[in-house]
């Protein structure tokens, strides 16, 4: 995982999931607030990085999953 923007995906998703565990306890309302607040400006943050992000593949629609061989669209068009 060389990819900044996938550890930041990484990253947000867990800051939300617990987020939302701590709604569900006792905990100080000014605490969420920030966290509220942080995450007002760590979800588009992360948004915009992966759309700008430069990564680029060789692989195409027609290459399936990697973990899950199948034939290829040119394959089954000619049998």
């Amino acid at each position: 995982m060389k990819n900044f923007a996938i550890k930041l995906v990484w990253f947000t998703t867990a800051y939300v999931f617990v987020f939302a565990a701590l709604n569900q306890t006792n905990v100080n309302i000014r605490i969420l607030l920030l966290m509220h607040s942080i995450g007002f400006i760590l979800i588009p943050f992360m948004t915009y990085t992966v759309l700008t992000d430069n990564y680029t593949t060789k692989k195409t629609f027609k290459d399936w999953y990697e973990d899950h061989p199948m034939k290829t669209l040119d394959e089954e068009e000619s049998d």
